[in-house]
């Protein structure tokens, strides 16, 4: 619709809401009057022209309300006025008003019917509203009256009611914050009492009151203080769960991992306890070290506690070293016996949990957890078990490489090794650890102890060796190096004579682990110095014997001790007890030891001197390092091959050179125990020259020339058999050592044992052809044969001088020999080499002086046959040796003189066994009788061209 509201019109009349609000609500609906009407029905009435006028009114008279026609209109007149123009503007805008206005009556007038209606339901509205008036104001006065008669006294009832209840509420709250309040009190007895669990339960239960009246402002106070207790329990249990990492007590860590459990802190537990495990070897060790550097201080220093452990370490003392280490390795065992312990426990706790299912776990959620938890702390475990073992080995390894141990006695740092080897053990059964890191600084120090240790002991060696008089030190019939306390850790004793195969069986118990042994209480390092005191020994043989006038005149000799060497006396007693063994030898253990031709009868005790004894304990002690540090176990076999070289070198160059002997080098070849008396020359290196033993030298003492001894036959006895038991004994170790050496080492091993130890009974071949050589004037007899004529034309009955001569040679050699067994007991082999070495050497003597005839007949030769089955019978007679040496090369070449041309041909060829010269006088003196010029230049040239290779 046409916006018809202008302003001029609302200045003239008044729209009908302001005419509304300025009247009663009656009066405010008038109609206009009829004067009214007829004035506007009296303007123009052409529709058209009304249009006209009411479209040329301006815009801007339709734009709002607040429009001042009066401002706009006094604003658009022109600066010079005109009269006319002004009345004329006039009349416009009263036409338009005019126009406007006729237009607004017709609309009224038009819209009448429905005002008049529309009013009518006004006024039936407002007497409604007045009737409404009425009814309220009476229903207050009596909501009134209700109120003061029932209401205020009812509702108060309920009221005071609810009240109550409130009270009795906070009456309880009050209670309950009280009890609250008092809670830190039980708390602190619970930790006392190391009631973990319950303190935590109670401490969690009061968190949860706590959290119901945390609408009180008291509350909010008790709550961080039952916080800081809580804190303060999870300390306390932390501190109670360190101390299980030195002394493991069941009931105590049971207490605190129940608590752990309530806070659902079992991971973190598990994590804190692998800390304190790791600072508890740490602190361990510092303390252990610590109190010994103080101790041997002396004063009040306290440098030393700020010091690092390894500088702490560096200022332990020679004295202290193995009591510290032995304290050391105590201390770590508790650690690791506590860790364990602790192992063993989640083990049977989980085996416990697993055959009562859900007893923890209310749902399967809560049973997963469980899982996982159990699976976390198991694995932490296993792999912690390397962890503490590296520490350990770390800490031991430090301590071990601290301190200088090559000027340690034997014994001392057997005692390491003993140590150290026991916490490798520990090592191996605690994680399955080969504890390399131990191995290996334990090998670094074993390795430049043993270097100094053995050249100290081939310097020992050849002092022993240079003052031996190789008199026979006297032990037991039955001895055996097993009965050593320096091959006590081999575990068994037995013969050298006796094959493994035949050894007793024995089903030895299984062993128990050390966990196992120590469960209860103990500690495995405690028998370190225990072992000791079972060390005894009884291997010498006692010098007094019972009443047996035979065996008194047999070894008169031996009756006393006044021969003995005061060395012998001072050495070999018990170890121990610093007492000599008296234990007598029964009469039927005399009489029962099988004799030889030389044989003690008393005994036959092996024949050994005081330095082989010394030699056999230090290849115990050798032997002691290798099993006990088996990385070194090359270069200790290696040492040991050494002092046995030396020990076969020294015998072979005491008794075995002469300038009729001659004998491979292949006996004597060591690396190291070189002689160095020649080789160690000027132009050697310094180094060179301390690595070589100097050449060994005969003690004074021991006389080689004496005829009436058989050029020290004794000492020759003893020095040979000596190193033959030696060499038995080696052969008796051999097995243990094969067990201990490398693989890739062992084919020395198997040199050593086929070019050395076998070669020892070898030596008795040159050693005693010395004696042999010079016991019997052989030179006589060639003198005494060379004066018999063998051209005789009859045959004799009665044989020569020479034999006689020679077998009275042979019987003051046996009467010798016989003298020297009162000595030292000659063995069967012995007096066998001895007789073989003899007979052999007069046999070719015999030849020899054949060999020297210039004529000889054939009863010459029968002769000769007769001369030589003389000797045999009478030296059969002597001698149980068989067959006699070389009798086939002397009846073989006294048979020759009757071979014809062509069958001397072929002996020639055939006996090269036979000297040139030899074979030349068989040859010159069968020349005439059955042999030409001829043939006899064939055979020279025969034997020629056999000797032309030789040249």
């Amino acid at each position: 619709s046409q916006k018809f509201t202008v302003s001029f019109l609302c200045q003239g009349l008044k729209s009908p809401q302001e005419s509304v609000v300025d009247m009663s609500p009656v009066e405010s609906f008038r109609t206009p009057s009829k004067e009214e009407l007829r004035e506007l029905r009296e303007q123009p009435t052409d529709p058209q022209a009304e249009q006209e006028i009411i479209d040329s009114i301006e815009e801007v008279y339709f734009s709002s309300d607040s429009f001042d026609m009066v401002q706009y209109e006094l604003e658009k007149l022109p600066p010079d006025l005109n009269l006319l123009e002004l009345e004329e503007y006039r009349d416009k805008l009263k036409r338009q008003q005019a126009a406007v206005s006729k237009r607004v009556a017709d609309l009224i007038l038009e819209k009448q019917p429905s005002y008049v209606k529309e009013l009518e339901r006004v006024t039936s509205l407002q007497t409604n509203l007045q009737l409404a008036a009425v009814i309220c104001t009476n229903a207050r006065r009596q909501l009134r009256s209700a109120k003061e008669g029932f209401t205020e006294a009812s509702l108060g009832l309920l009221a005071n009611q609810r009240r109550r209840q409130l009270l009795t509420g906070l009456l309880k709250s009050l209670r309950t914050i009280k009890t609250l309040q008092r809670t830190d009190v039980r708390l602190s007895e619970m930790l006392e009492e190391e009631d973990y669990s319950g303190a935590i339960q109670l401490c969690l239960e009061c968190q949860k009151a706590a959290s119901t009246f945390k609408h009180y402002h008291c509350i909010s106070e008790l709550n961080s203080k039952l916080q800081d207790t809580l804190e303060q329990i999870e300390e306390q249990l932390d501190v109670a769960l360190s101390k299980t990492c030195k002394h493991f007590d069941v009931s105590h860590y049971t207490k605190v991992q129940l608590a752990y459990k309530l806070l659902g802190k079992t991971q973190t537990a598990m994590d804190q306890l692998h800390m304190h495990f790791t600072q508890a070897i740490h602190n361990t060790v510092f303390q252990v070290v610590l109190g010994y550097v103080e101790l041997c201080a002396g004063n009040a220093d306290t440098k030393f506690q700020k010091m690092q452990y390894k500088d702490l370490c560096t200022h332990i003392t020679t004295d202290s070293y193995i009591p510290c280490l032995t304290d050391l390795c105590k201390a770590l065992w508790e650690v690791m016996l506590s860790y364990h312990l602790t192992m063993q426990w989640h083990d049977e706790h989980y085996k416990e949990e697993e055959a009562t299912p859900g007893a923890d776990d209310s749902s399967a959620e809560g049973s997963d957890e469980s899982t996982v938890g159990r699976s976390y702390v198991k694995k932490k475990l296993e792999h912690g078990l390397t962890r503490i073992w590296q520490d350990v080995q770390l800490k031991v390894k430090v301590y071990l490489l601290g301190t200088d141990v090559s000027n340690f006695k034997y014994d001392d740092f057997i005692v390491v090794l003993d140590v150290i080897s026991r916490l490798m053990q520990v090592g191996e059964e605690f994680c399955g650890s080969k504890s390399e890191v131990l191995q290996e600084s334990i090998k670094r120090q074993s390795v430049n102890y043993f270097k100094n240790y053995h050249r100290t002991r081939l310097e020992e060696l050849r002092m022993f060796l240079e003052n031996e008089t190789w008199e026979l030190c006297p032990v037991k019939y039955n001895f055996s190096i097993a009965q050593l306390h320096e091959f006590k850790f081999m575990g068994q004793c037995r013969s050298p004579s006796v094959s493994p195969s035949r050894q007793p069986e024995s089903t030895e118990p299984v062993e128990l682990s050390l966990f196992e042994q120590y469960l209860q209480g103990g500690n495995p390092f405690e028998m370190q110095i225990d072992n000791k005191e079972e060390e005894t020994e009884d291997v010498l043989a006692s010098n007094g014997y019972e009443s047996d006038e035979l065996e008194k005149s047999v070894y008169q000799d031996y009756d006393s001790d006044s021969d003995v060497p005061e060395e012998l006396k001072q050495d070999y007693v018990d170890e121990q007890t610093g007492d000599a063994p008296v234990k007598s030898v029964s009469r039927e253990t005399l009489r029962s030891q099988k004799r030889s031709d030389y044989n003690l009868n008393r005994t036959n005790a092996p024949i050994l001197t005081n330095t082989t004894l010394n030699m056999i304990r230090l290849v115990g002690k050798y032997m002691q390092m290798m099993n006990i540090l088996k990385p070194i176990a090359f270069d200790v076999i290696h040492s040991v091959s050494q002092l046995f070289d030396y020990y076969l070198y020294a015998v072979y160059t005491f008794f075995g050179r002469n300038d009729m002997v001659c004998i491979s080098k292949h006996f004597y070849s060591p690396p190291c125990s070189e002689a160095g008396g020649e080789n160690a020359g000027p132009h050697a290196s310094p180094e060179e020259r301390k690595e070589k033993v100097p050449s060994p030298h005969l003690s004074q003492l021991v006389v080689l020339t004496a005829s009436d001894t058989l050029y020290g036959l004794a000492e020759r006895v003893v020095a040979t058999e000596s190193l033959v038991f030696l060499a038995e004994q080696f052969e008796f170790l051999q097995p243990h050592l094969d067990t201990i050496m490398p693989s890739a080492k062992k084919p020395f091993l198997q040199q050593f044992y086929s070019q050395t130890v076998s070669t020892a009974s070898e030596l008795r071949k040159p050693i005693y052809w010395i004696v042999a050589a010079k016991a019997i004037d052989y030179e006589q007899m060639l003198l005494l044969m060379a004066g018999v004529k063998w051209d005789i034309k009859e045959i004799m009955s009665q044989h020569n001088v020479y034999v006689d001569v020679l077998l009275k040679e042979f019987e003051k050699f046996n009467q010798r020999l016989g003298d020297v067994s009162k000595i030292v007991r000659i063995p069967l082999p012995v007096s066998n080499v001895l007789w073989e070495h003899c007979i052999r050497l007069a046999n070719r003597t015999l030849v020899e002086g054949y060999a020297n005839v210039k004529k000889c007949s054939n009863e010459g030769r029968a002769l000769m046959q007769l001369d030589f089955q003389q000797f045999l019978m009478k030296l059969e007679k002597l001698t149980d040796l068989r067959p006699i040496p070389d009798k086939e090369f002397v009846e073989t070449y006294i048979k020759a003189y009757y071979l014809t041309e062509n069958d001397m041909e072929q002996f020639i060829k055939n006996h090269r066994e036979y000297s040139m010269k030899q074979l030349t006088n068989l040859v010159n003196v069968c020349l005439g009788s059955h042999i030409n010029k001829k043939a006899r230049q064939k055979l020279l040239a025969a034997i020629d061209d056999i000797d032309r290779p030789k040249r």
